[in-house]
Parts: structure tokens; sequence; C-alpha cells
């Protein structure tokens, strides 16, 4: 039994001059038959091509050898197989001479490997080299559906099995398809960019986040603008619109009575300012009205230039003015009476009670601080019985007053002096006198406003006073009968050891000669109250009136006794 030839040159089989078996080929019966030259390469037969360069051993053939002839070009064409043919195979010798089994024909001489359409990977990315995300990928091959076998073609119709033009080899920076594909886009979508590589397209998006981000810090630059106008509109003007402003309708009827506005009410129009100008130059005060007839209440310091010759100018409350004598004044209390004549319709002022005014009391000063007429303040009583001292500017004790006054804090300046005080009943308690001053309590023209401490004259000595100035032209003054010495440094008044023109110190027959007080006794008390200084038993003693009793504690050489006498008067007529 022959062995099977070797593959490649197979029993009647002539290798052409490329070493194929693509030459003649030794049919059954010894024949042989050559390639008609004249089909050219890719005609479509009517039999399918047998496999080429295979043959089976058939031991009861002889194989013959016919030299095909050949035309220049036609062996080379031959020679190329179509890419769509199967590997051939060659059935294998089985015992007995028949083959069993097949051989594939490319274990002859192996094919290359196909070439990959992408660039090589010069990172060697795994796997195996393959490209990375970052580098270009191949395009998707699909399947093309093609006809059914045995559907009528029209002419021109590429045969099945026609191989396909190969595909160009697409560089990494060239375009097309290659160069429009997006790994990261959604499958089977392309991206359409006008040409460039990665560098371009990297570029081309920085350059959209540039703008986007320009365009957003536009708008916010712009939002910032206007809501900042927005916010000052709002803060200034409460809106963008015009601005309407809200107000209630006023209140109509009285003020309550009691209050600062109802007191004001009613003591204005009893309330006069005066201009006072003499030798000694001129002053403002205020002043208020006592009666029908035209009388009106003030301070001495207020008209005390126009006792020699000067002129008193009165304006009232609705800017009436006129002109005003000066009835009779009192250094020793500060006050003073004028009158004009020729006006009616005058308002006079109810007179309180001082001696029934307690501390916390509200009350109401009225007055022309600074020339500014018709002020109204308010306050409380801070206190009450505050012995004070004003004037003495003449030297020697004549201009001085002596007043128990009641304190407060309702503000009062230069031009209150000689204003009423009047409690929330609109009654006048007090006559504004004076402010307190850095060196003591002064008179309101000599200090430059108020500091919270106001005192004023208790309406009930100034009562006394202006009817007796009113009545008579001057004022009594209580007494009791002794010279005091004003330079005693101890605590009380101490009686003097001669009067100022010579004579004895006691007065004989008065009220203190009369209960056994002598010179150099001192007196702590007035009706159990302690006097600590001679300015203050003056003033205790002028709170009253001529004929009043007081009770006084006396000390002579360490002991002491208490006394009761009569107060006397300074004008016995």
């Amino acid at each position: 039994m022959d062995k099977a030839k070797p593959t490649g040159t197979p029993d009647g089989t002539v290798p052409d001059a490329t070493g194929d078996s693509h030459g003649t080929t030794a049919q059954p019966g010894g024949s042989a038959t050559a390639p008609d030259a004249s089909t050219s390469p890719g005609t479509d037969t009517t039999t399918p091509p047998r496999p080429v360069g295979l043959t089976k051993a058939d031991p009861a053939a002889e194989p013959v050898e016919v030299a095909a002839p050949t035309v220049p070009g036609q062996a080379e064409e031959a020679a190329v197989p179509p890419a769509t043919e199967p590997p051939a195979t060659v059935p294998a010798p089985r015992a007995g001479g028949a083959p069993d089994a097949v051989v594939p024909a490319q274990q002859q001489a192996p094919a290359e490997r196909p070439r990959p359409l992408h660039a090589p990977d010069p990172y060697s990315t795994p796997p195996y080299g393959e490209p990375g995300p970052w580098a270009p990928a191949p395009p998707v091959q699909r399947p093309v559906p093609t006809p059914a076998h045995g559907t009528y073609l029209p002419p021109g119709t590429p045969a099945h099995g026609t191989p396909v033009p190969p595909v160009p080899e697409a560089g990494p920076a060239q375009g097309g398809e290659w160069g429009r594909y997006d790994p990261w886009a959604a499958p089977g979508a392309l991206v359409a960019e006008s040409g460039g590589g990665p560098g371009e397209r990297r570029r081309e998006r920085r350059a959209g986040r540039g703008r986007l981000v320009g365009a957003a810090l536009v708008l916010a630059l712009v939002a910032g603008a206007v809501g900042g106008y927005v916010g000052m509109r709002l803060e200034r003007h409460g809106g963008l619109g015009t601005v309407e402003l809200e107000q209630t309708s006023g209140q109509a009827g009285e003020r309550a009575p009691d209050s600062v506005a109802g007191i004001a009410a009613r003591t204005l129009p009893g309330v006069v300012t005066l201009h006072v100008s003499g030798g000694d130059g001129g002053a403002l005060g205020t002043g208020f009205v006592l009666d029908g007839r035209g009388h009106i209440l003030t301070n001495q310091h207020v008209v005390e230039s126009a006792s020699d010759g000067g002129s008193i100018r009165v304006t009232f409350n609705g800017g009436e003015t006129a002109r005003a004598r000066l009835v009779g004044g009192d250094p020793g209390y500060d006050l003073a009476v004028v009158k004009v004549s020729g006006v009616s319709g005058l308002t006079p002022l109810p007179l309180g009670d001082s001696d029934d005014v307690r501390v916390g009391d509200p009350v109401v000063a009225i007055g022309a601080p600074f020339d500014l007429a018709n002020t109204v303040t308010s306050g409380i009583i801070s206190a009450k019985e505050r012995p004070i001292t004003a004037g003495g500017e003449k030297g020697d004790g004549t201009d001085i007053s002596y007043v128990d006054a009641l304190q407060t804090d309702a503000p009062i300046n230069p031009g209150n002096s000689g204003g009423p005080l009047v409690d929330e009943r609109a009654r006048v308690i007090g006559i504004n006198s004076a402010i307190h001053a850095a060196g003591g309590p002064a008179r309101q023209d000599d200090s430059a406003g108020s500091v919270g401490l106001g005192f004023a004259i208790p309406v009930n000595q100034a009562k006394r006073v202006a009817e007796e100035l009113i009545n008579h032209g001057r004022a009594t003054h209580p007494v009791i009968g002794v010279t005091l010495d004003m330079g005693y440094e101890g605590e009380g008044a101490k009686v003097g050891g001669e009067a100022a023109g010579g004579g004895p110190a006691v007065t004989p027959g008065g009220p203190a000669d009369r209960t056994d007080i002598a010179a150099g006794d001192v007196i702590t008390e007035v009706d159990g109250v302690p006097v600590a200084s001679g300015e203050e038993l003056i003033i205790k003693i002028r709170s009253h009136r001529p004929g009043d009793r007081l009770a006084l504690t006396v000390e002579r050489d360490g002991e002491s006794r208490r006394v009761t006498l009569e107060l006397g008067s300074s004008d016995p007529s």
C-alpha cells in the first residue's frame, strides 16, 4: 500500500512558478485540465471552485503530471486565494491507503498575523498592549446583511464572496471616524468635531469652559449690581416706588387736666415775660398775674435796675405788650410786684399751699429761658426747706436773700426767674428764683444754665410779702431782736458781742431780751430742727410771719435750755 504524499506536492499537481499547486490538476482517467486563459480573476462561475492545492491519494490511478502553459501575470493572479474562502484541508491517510483526516493547508506556510488598525501602544497598556481608553480605538465593525441565496441581483452587483477592499490604516492624528471617535460617548454615537486630534479637542474644551466661567462672572456682577441697587432703595426708601408716609388723624378733645399739656394749657395765659432796662443795664425775667387789676409778681433781682428810673415792658402769652411800673420790692425775700394799666382780659393764676407739698410731687416750670418765651419744663419736688442765700454783690449784706426754698429737678435757666412753679392742679406753689452753680446757689442771671438743681421761694411766703408790697409798698421781716456773729465757725448761731452801730447785741425789750437770751449764747435748734449757722437761723425765722411763736434751744457755758418767744417785726408800724 502506498503512503500518502506529503501535503503541498500531491500527486497529479504541478507547482507553478509561485510554489503553489495552481497549475494543472489531474482529472480522473488520466487527463489534465489547464485553466482558461481567457477567464479573468474575479469572474463568477457556476461551479464552485474546488479547494486548490489539495487532492486525495488514489492508489489505483497513475498520477500524470502535465505542464500547463501559463500566461505571464495570470499565474500570479491565480495564486491569490479569495479572502473569504475557508482554509483548505487535506484528509490524513488511514491504514489501508484511504485518507481519514483533513490536514489544514496553512501548515505548509503559516499566514502573517493581521496588523491592528490602530497605532501601537508605546506604554504597553494591558491587556497585552491593547490601546488604553485615551488612545483611538478601531471603529466598531458590525455584520452587513446580504441577500438570501437565490435572490435576484441586478447586473453589476458584486457576487457573494467578493473580496472586501482592505480598510486603510488610520494613524492616531488622522481625521475621519478615527479622529471623531469618543470612547465616552453613547454606544454607536460619533462625536462630530471639525477635524483635529486630541490636543485640539482639549483646547476647544478648555476654551468652552473659559467662556462658561466668563459668562458666569458677568452674570454674577450684573446680579450683584441689581441686588445692591434694590437693597439701597429698600433701606433708604423702604421700597422701589414713590414713598408715601402714613399719618394718623389728629386727636380731638382736650388733654387730661393733670397732664403736662393740660397744666400748661391752663397756666400759660397767666404767664408774662419782662424786659427791664435802667442805669445798671438790662435784665430779662418772667412773672405771673396775681389779680385782675394788673398786679404781677416776679423776683426783685429782675426789676432791680428799674428802681433807678428804668422801664419795664411786659409781653403777654398772646404777644400783646404793655408798660409796667414798680410797686415795691424786697431784696431779703427777692420778691417784687409790678403793675400794668389799661389791660383787660388778664388771667390770674391760682395760688396753692406750699406747706402741703411733698417730696416727689410732680411740678411744671414755665418761663422764658434765654428769652425763649412760654417754655414749659417738668420735674418733681426733690427736697423741701432747703436753706439758700443769694445775692450779696453790694457787700453790705443788704441785697442778700434768705430763702427756705423748695428744690426741684425741673430744668430752670436764666430767664426763668420770677416764673411760676405749679403743681399737677395748675396751682402756683413756688416762684423760681435760683439754680445751683459751682460755688453754691446763685441767682439765675449769674449762671450758665441748669444742672438739675433749681430753687423756688415757697408760695406761702411769697403771698404774704406780695400782699404787704401791694398794700404798703414794703414788706416786714420777722425778727427775734439779736445781732448774730456771722464769722462763728461752730455748730449753731452765736449771738454777737455788740450791734453794728456799737449798740448792744440783744435789742432791749425785744423778744430775745424777754426770754433772757444774752450775748455769747449759741442757738442750736428752732422748733426742734438743728441749725448749723447764722444764715440758717435767719432763713428759719423769715419763713414765719411776725407774731408767730418759736421754740429755741440755747446753750450757755455748756448747758442747754429751751425757750419760747414771739417773733417781732422789723417795721413796728
